[in-house]
């Protein structure tokens, strides 16, 4: 496990169906069309000179890393309030749960169980289950 994709929320990039699933599709896509010859005709499409370099972009640096390193929502509440308390990972705030988790629990289910599992059987724990469910192609939705 890289630790440095774990979100303040104690979401793990590497579960995440953008980085997981849209990251290499994107760049097969690019580089398929770059050997079609697109990168020549694509201002000839409408809206191809804009979808051309995000396109690239996507292939050559990839999706976000993590909130920790400065990728996501700038204005995640969750993230601003784990910065401004020096929290590495919410779950192991003293404070957690809190009302500004209402929102993540409904759109992760499994949040809220990963955050206990984190708190009450640690790291390690947590870790193992992530790369389980990374091996297994999940990727949270």
């Amino acid at each position: 496990m890289d630790k440095k994709y774990i979100c303040y929320c104690g979401l793990y990039c590497e579960n995440c169906a953008v980085k997981a699933k849209i990251a290499p599709t994107s760049k097969l896509l690019y580089e398929e069309m770059k050997k079609a010859g697109f990168e020549d005709v694509i201002h000839f499409i409408p809206g191809g000179d804009g979808f051309w370099p995000f396109l690239k972009e996507m292939a050559d640096g990839g999706v976000c890393i993590s909130c920790q390193d400065g990728s996501g929502n700038p204005g995640c509440v969750v993230r601003a309030c784990a910065k401004e308390k020096g929290v590495e990972i919410c779950a192991l705030c003293e404070s957690y749960p809190c009302e500004k988790f209402d929102v993540f629990f409904e759109g992760y289910p499994v949040l809220k169980h990963d955050n206990t599992l984190l708190r009450e059987e640690g790291m390690d724990a947590w870790a193992k289950l992530q790369d389980e469910r990374r091996a297994r192609g999940f990727t949270y939705t």
